[in-house]
């Protein structure tokens, strides 16, 4: 483990306290532009998703709409509550193929991007120390006020992510500030830059409470993705 993600990982809560973890609970709402032209405005915008930390998997509670998804890297499947099984997608990446920034997206691809994507954000930094993950610090940036020490990774191929390279910027006290990374299935020639902030301290871990990512409009800038997490459990 090199010196960066290291001291990240120290920051974020230690490596032997999350390996003493098997799953986050995590009530949330998503939003942002990006769901609206998705046609998928209002889908998420309350939320309970459990994430395994001991392999890629995520489920998530639509909990006004009665219904649940589950993510696993090869499948991803459409519940109703009591587990019915109501439609499924193997090798869910594949349906992406030919997709545009403005494809609208139906349930199951929904459940694919999302389950990738929170399972990634909440497993950083932890994640990044697993056999097959290539780390190097480089170059910082300074950004609002502060140097952001940047750690540069590769991800192996069997962990379905937004990309095989993603750097991830840490601020002087350890913690993640900024996650960039560009989107292989929606737009892979567009870098995202997705903000962490409001960090919560939750039986040890350091959590960041809120995830934000922005595109420019003529002079200002929209939301393009918002996280808020309200309760958060770890067990």
């Amino acid at each position: 483990m090199n010196d960066l993600l290291a001291t990240a990982v120290a920051a974020h809560g230690g490596l032997d306290r999350w390996n003493r973890l098997r799953a986050i609970d995590v009530n949330a709402a998503i939003s942002g532009a990006f769901w609206q032209i998705k046609g998928k405005a209002d889908a998420m915008s309350d939320v309970h998703f459990e994430v395994d930390t001991t392999r890629q998997q995520l489920t998530m509670d639509y909990v006004s709409q009665g219904r649940r998804s589950l993510f696993q890297p090869d499948r991803v499947v459409l519940q109703q509550p009591d587990g019915t099984v109501v439609d499924a997608r193997d090798d869910p990446e594949r349906s992406f193929v030919g997709h545009e920034f403005h494809t609208p997206w139906d349930d199951l691809h929904v459940a694919y991007f999302t389950g990738e994507a929170l399972w990634t954000y909440m497993t950083t930094p932890f994640l990044l120390t697993w056999p097959g993950f290539v780390c190097e610090e480089i170059a910082p940036v300074e950004a609002d006020g502060e140097t952001w020490r940047r750690l540069s990774v590769s991800f192996p191929d069997h962990i379905k992510s937004h990309t095989r390279k993603q750097v991830f910027c840490f601020g002087p006290d350890g913690l993640l500030r900024r996650h960039d990374f560009t989107i292989d299935i929606i737009d892979p020639g567009t870098e995202s830059h997705l903000y962490a902030a409001d960090y919560r301290d939750v039986d040890g871990i350091i959590i960041p409470t809120t995830r934000r990512a922005y595109a420019p409009m003529s002079d200002n800038q929209i939301v393009l993705i918002a996280i808020d997490m309200a309760d958060i459990t770890i067990r």
